[in-house]
């Protein structure tokens, strides 16, 4: 009777982790592979741009080259959709004086691969490599914007590249952190995405912008806020109104001129 027992203990707690898995796995990662649209849908030449990371992935991206720009800003976006979904703040970043180099992380758009944590931590990083192999980029003046899940991307590479500027828009602290807002019944212990900007953040010591809706539908507001709260300086928070995908459009006006002052106080423009 005990060991039936056991046994019955035993398929649940398998069951429950495998469903854990699953949550994660559908919770991280949403990539499109149609490319919907392009720059020049919206009146910008640009660069279709292929490169490969260390373990040998192809990745594509589209660099969009202001003329009057002094800085490069490296676009990391968030888990879902591709790069042809981002044209509206392609245009935003691009009009206030930046270049703007998007890319499609593995597995998503043309990239090839299958996403993965690290995985997106090494295209980003090899992204920035591929800035430095060209003439016409000032490899010291490069900053990144991440968005959403990307703003775990971006603060990842800020560790480990040195950059100008970072944008951290509407991001988390940490997947657990994530894990406990949208499954609190998850233990934290299983969640094996570890996305722990909370723990880096503090080493980033060049300026650092972080933009949360408190109506934003999909991240709390509370965890962007906690993670500008362990930053150090130089830092700015900015709050702007709207839901996750579209406070840039609910509060236009607001996140211009909210992004327009960091980028000229951080010297980008």
């Amino acid at each position: 009777m005990k060991m039936k027992i056991l046994l019955v203990l035993f398929v649940l707690v398998l069951s429950f982790v495998a469903f854990v898995r699953y949550l994660e796995r559908s919770s991280a990662f949403h990539p499109a592979r149609k490319i919907t649209s392009t720059p020049r849908d919206i009146g910008l030449k640009f660069e279709d741009i292929y490169f490969k990371t260390r373990d040998h992935v192809l990745i594509n991206g589209w660099l969009i080259k202001n003329p009057l720009a002094k800085q490069t800003l490296i676009y990391l976006h968030g888990n879902a959709g591709n790069l042809s979904d981002r044209l509206d703040k392609i245009k935003i970043l691009y009009d206030v004086g930046m270049n703007v180099f998007i890319i499609d992380y593995r597995g998503f758009g043309k990239s090839h691969g299958t996403p993965s944590e690290h995985g997106l931590y090494e295209d980003a990083l090899q992204a920035y490599d591929y800035l430095l192999t060209r003439n016409d980029i000032d490899p010291g003046k490069i900053g990144v914007y991440g968005a959403s899940l990307g703003g775990a991307v971006a603060i990842d590479l800020a560790t480990k590249r040195p950059l100008t500027c970072l944008i951290v828009d509407s991001s988390f602290s940490s997947a657990a952190d994530m894990g406990k807002a949208m499954y609190p019944f998850i233990p934290s212990f299983l969640i094996q995405t570890k996305l722990d900007s909370a723990s880096k953040i503090p080493r980033i010591s060049i300026p650092k912008l972080f933009i949360h809706s408190p109506q934003d539908d999909v991240i709390p507001f509370k965890l962007g806020k906690k993670l500008f709260d362990m930053a150090g300086s130089p830092k700015a928070f900015l709050e702007v109104s709207g839901g996750h995908n579209d406070s840039h459009i609910v509060s236009k006006e607001r996140w211009i001129a909210g992004v327009t002052n960091f980028l000229k106080y951080a010297g980008a423009i």
